[in-house]
C-alpha cells in the first residue's frame, strides 16, 4: 500500500551537484593556531592559502561530488577562524594599533568572510524555480486545481490534455514492463467498497493519521508533518552544532514512526506551535482517512471509496488461482483511482485526496519468496538506505541486489526483484537516477503485518518524496478476508515425495459442547478446527490451559465462549501427506502515479541558458505528450498539402503530432513546443515545394537535419521507440547550417 505520507528525511549524507574537496577546504583557513604563529607569518600563510583557493578553483570542483556533512564541518572550522579574526581586529582597534597593522588584519577578515560566502554557495543547491515551473504547468494545462472558478477545493486536481497524454504514456509503459513482460494478470475492480470488506482488512479501524488542532481556532494539522516542518526550520540554522544537527536529523527520520503519546511529547518539548497563528496545539488523535458513502437508495449499506486498489485484487485471489491452474507464484496488477481524505493536502500533486495508483500483488509461497527472473536484475546496484545506516551514519550503500539478498539487507529474492524492476522503470521513463533512493522502513514504522518494506523515494524541490512503496505484506490480507468471509483462500502445494508430518487434531465432545453452547456450537467448532489446522502450537497451548485450569475462554468473531476440558482436548499425531494447503504471502509494489509524474516533470524542467523565459521540458520521446510538431514556415496556403501529408504519415505510425501554423516567428513556435516537451519538430519551408524535403529539429540540442518528407515518419517513429539515436540521424543526413 502506498503510504499516506510524502517524504522521508532529507539527510546530510546526500551528495550535492556542486562539490567541495575537504583537502582543498582545509587550505582556506590557517592550519596553525594564532597563539603560536606571529601575525606576519599567519598573514603570509593565510594569504597564500586564500590565493591558492580562488573562486575559479572552487568552481572547478563543481564537477565532483561532496559529502554535505564533511562540508558543514569545514564551514564550522572556518567559522571558528572567522570569530578569532574578528577578535584580533577588535583588540587592535581597542589598543589603537598602527593603521597599517589594523588594515592588514581587516583585509584578512574580509578574505575569510569571502571564503565563507563561497563555501556557503557551494553548500546550497541551485534553487529550483518552483513558481516558474508551476506557472508553466498551469498555463499549458498539464494539471490545475479543480473547481478553480469556485475558488477550488484543497487536494483535488484536474489533468489537462498534455497531462492526460503524459499519464497515458506512463500507464502504457507500466503495462508493457510489468503486465506483459512479467506476465501479470490485470484487473479493474470497483472503487466503491462495502464497509464489511474494509472492516475485515483493518482499514476501518486503523487507516488513520494522527491529527492535532489549534486549541483556539480549531485549525487542523497532521501531527507528524507539523513536527517535521518545525525540525526543518531548526536545521536551516547553519551555525547549528554538528551534534545537535545529527540529533535533529535523527529525530526527523523517526517522526513518522512515533505513537501519539510520543508525538505529543516531542511537540511539547520542542515548542511546536500552530503554523498560522502560533497558538498551542491539542494532543494528537487519530483521524480516519477514508471517504464514507452509501450503497442503494435506502442508505442502509454503508461503504467507503477505496483508499487503495489492493483489496479488490485480494478478493479475487481464488478466481485468479483457478485461471492459473492452481499454481503459484503469480501476480496481479491494477491501475485505478484511490481516495484519501487528507488532513492538510499540500505540495501540489504530492498529497491529494483523489489520485491514480498502479499496484501489483505478487502471490508467493511464504517458504519460498523467490522470483523466476531474479537473474535478470541481480547484477543491478541500487542506492539503498537501510535501517542500520538510517540510525547510524546516514550513508547510502550500493551492493548488487544479489549481494543485498545474501547479506540479509533485503529479506527476500522476490522483494529484491521488484525493487530492481522499479528502478529500471523509473530510469526508463526519464527520472534522474542520482535523485532516486530506496529507503527501508524502520522497525518502529513498519506495518504490524509486514516483514520488509522499502520505499522508492525521489528527490524534488519538496525534498525526498515516497513515490513507490514496496511491502512484503505476508499473508495478512488473505487471512483477514478468509476469516471474515469464511471462504477458503488457500493454495495447494504438492510434495515431490510424501512426507511424515506431525499434526494437531482436536478431540471434541460435541454432545456436551452442543448442549452448553447451543446455536453457537457450529461457529465454535469451526474455529477449533481452524486453530488446530493452521495454528497447531496455539491449539496445544490452549489445550494445556484447559487441562491445568479446567476451563478457558475462546474468542470467536468478537464473542467470548467458556470452554471446559470436558468439551475439548488436543492431541498430536503423525501422518503421511502428499501436499499441504497454505495461505500465500504477498509482495506488493505500489506506484503513486501523480507523485512519480510530478517528480519526472520537475527533473525534466529547465530554462535555456541566457533566457529565463524559454522553459523546456526535457522529457524522453517515449513519455512526451506530443512527439512531433509540424511547423509551416508561414500560414501560406501552398504549405497545406505538405503539412497534411506529414501529419498523416506520423499519425498512421501512432505518433502524436501538433501543427502550429500561427503567424508567430518560427523561433517563438519552437519555444512553445519546447515548453510542453515536444522532442522533434518538422519545418515545412519554400524549398519543400520544389525538392520534397523538410527540416527535422531535435529539442535539446536544437540541431536540425534535412531529409525527404517521405522518410520523416519512419525516422521519428524510430527515435521515439529509441531504436536509433539522434546522433545516428545526424550521421545519416548531416546537420543543417542555420
Amino acid at each position: 500500500m502506498l503510504k499516506r505520507f510524502a517524504s522521508a528525511s532529507s539527510r546530510a549524507h546526500r551528495y550535492l551537484p556542486l562539490a567541495f574537496s575537504p583537502a582543498v577546504a582545509r587550505t582556506v583557513f590557517c592550519p596553525y593556531p594564532s597563539a603560536v604563529v606571529s601575525k606576519n607569518t599567519r598573514w603570509n600563510l593565510f594569504s597564500r592559502s586564500l590565493c591558492s583557493t580562488n573562486l575559479s578553483s572552487i568552481s572547478r570542483m563543481a564537477d565532483k561530488e561532496i559529502d554535505k556533512e564533511a562540508l558543514l564541518k569545514e564551514l564550522e572550522a572556518l567559522d571558528v577562524k572567522l570569530d578569532e579574526q574578528k577578535e584580533i581586529v577588535r583588540r587592535l582597534k581597542a589598543n589603537k594599533a598602527p593603521r597599517d597593522e589594523v588594515m592588514k588584519e581587516v583585509t584578512l577578515l574580509k578574505e575569510i568572510k569571502d571564503k565563507v560566502e563561497e563555501l556557503e554557495a557551494l553548500l546550497r543547491k541551485p534553487k529550483f524555480n518552483r513558481q516558474a515551473f508551476e506557472e508553466v504547468m498551469r498555463r499549458r494545462f498539464f494539471f490545475a486545481p479543480a473547481f478553480d472558478i469556485y475558488h477550488g477545493v484543497g487536494g483535488l486536481f484536474d489533468w489537462g490534455p498534455p497531462g492526460c497524454a503524459l499519464k497515458a504514456a506512463f500507464c502504457q509503459l507500466w503495462r508493457e514492463q510489468f503486465v506483459i513482460e512479467d506476465g501479470l494478470f490485470e484487473l479493474d475492480c470497483t472503487a466503491v467498497t462495502p464497509e464489511n470488506v474494509l472492516a475485515a482488512s483493518g482499514h476501518k479501524e486503523r487507516f488513520a493519521d494522527f491529527m492535532v488542532k489549534d486549541v483556539k481556532t480549531g485549525d487542523c494539522y497532521r501531527a507528524d508533518k507539523i513536527l517535521e516542518d518545525h525540525i526543518d526550520k531548526l536545521l536551516e540554522d547553519r551555525k547549528l552544532p554538528a551534534d545537535k544537527r545529527k540529533e535533529l536529523e535523527r529525530e526527523k527520520a523517526l517522526v513518522e514512526s512515533h505513537s501519539p503519546e510520543e508525538l505529543h511529547g516531542k511537540i511539547q518539548t520542542m515548542g511546536v506551535k500552530a503554523t498560522d497563528t502560533g497558538n498551542d496545539l491539542s494532543e494528537p488523535f487519530p483521524f480516519n482517512l477514508m471517504f464514507p458513502t452509501q450503497i442503494g437508495p435506502k442508505g442502509d449499506q454503508p461503504a467507503f471509496l477505496r483508499p487503495e486498489t489492493a483489496q479488490g485484487i485480494f478478493l479475487n485471489f481464488k478466481r485468479m488461482l483457478d485461471v492459473n491452474g492452481g499454481h503459484l507464484p503469480f501476480g496481479a496488477a491494477q491501475i485505478g483511482k484511490a481516495f484519501r481524505n487528507e488532513i492538510t493536502p499540500r505540495s501540489g500533486l504530492l498529497r491529494v485526496r483523489e489520485f491514480d495508483m498502479a499496484e501489483i500483488e505478487y502471490f508467493v509461497n511464504p517458504e519460498a519468496k523467490v522470483h523466476a527472473h531474479f537473474d535478470d536484475v541481480k547484477h543491478l546496484r541500487l542506492p539503498l538506505f537501510n535501517q542500520q545506516h538510517q540510525l547510524e551514519d546516514g550513508k547510502i550503500i550500493s551492493p548488487t541486489l544479489e549481494e543485498a539478498v545474501e547479506q540479509g539487507i533485503i529479506l527476500s529474492q522476490g522483494m529484491a526483484y521488484f525493487l530492481g524492476r522499479t528502478f529500471q522503470f523509473l530510469t526508463k521513463i526519464g527520472m534522474d537516477s542520482e535523485k532516486i533512493r530506496f529507503r527501508q522502513h524502520l522497525k518502529t514504522e513498519m506495518a504490524h503485518y509486514a516483514c520488509d518494506c522499502w520505499d522508492a523515494e525521489i528527490e524534488c524541490s519538496y525534498g525526498w518524496v515516497e513515490c513507490v512503496g514496496h511491502a512484503d505484506r505476508s499473508a495478512f490480507d488473505l487471512n483477514c478476508h478468509a476469516t471474515a468471509s469464511k471462504t477458503d483462500l488457500t493454495a495447494y502445494e504438492s510434495f515431490s515425495e510424501p512426507k511424515q508430518v506431525t499434526v494437531v487434531q482436536p478431540v471434541i465432545n460435541k454432545g456436551i459442547l452442543g448442549k452448553v453452547l447451543r446455536k453457537a456450537a457450529k461457529v465454535v467448532v469451526e474455529e477449533i478446527e481452524r486453530l488446530a489446522a493452521e495454528e497447531g502450537s496455539k491449539a496445544l497451548a490452549f489445550g494445556a490451559k484447559l487441562q491445568a485450569d479446567g476451563a478457558a475462554d475462546l474468542v470467536v468473531a468478537g464473542e467470548t465462549y467458556n470452554i471446559t476440558k470436558e468439551m475439548l482436548s488436543f492431541k498430536e499425531t503423525t501422518k503421511k501427506v502428499h501436499g499441504r494447503n497454505f495461505i500465500p504471502s504477498v509482495i506488493e509494489p505500489s506506484f503513486g502515479i501523480g507523485r512519480v509524474l510530478y517528480c519526472l516533470l520537475e527533473h525534466a524542467y529547465y530554462v535555456r541558458e541566457g533566457d529565463e523565459q524559454r522553459a523546456v521540458l526535457k522529457l524522453k520521446p517515449l513519455m512526451a505528450p506530443t512527439k512531433c510538431a509540424v511547423l509551416p514556415l508561414s500560414n501560406n496556403a501552398e504549405f497545406v498539402d505538405n503539412v497534411r501529408s506529414i501529419v498523416r504519415d506520423l499519425r498512421v505510425r501512432g505518433i502524436s503530432s501538433k501543427v502550429d501554423d500561427s503567424g508567430s516567428s518560427i523561433g517563438r513556435r519552437y519555444a512553445r513546443m519546447d515548453e510542453i516537451g515536444v522532442p522533434f519538430g518538422v519545418t515545412v519551408d519554400f524549398d519543400t515545394k520544389t525538392d520534397n524535403t523538410a527540416t527535422l529539429r531535435e529539442r535539446d540540442s536544437c540541431e536540425q537535419v534535412r531529409m525527404p518528407i517521405a522518410e520523416i515518419g519512419d525516422i521519428v517513429r524510430q527515435l521515439c521507440e529509441e531504436t536509433i539515436a539522434w546522433s545516428d540521424v545526424v550521421t545519416k543526413y548531416g546537420l543543417c547550417q542555420t
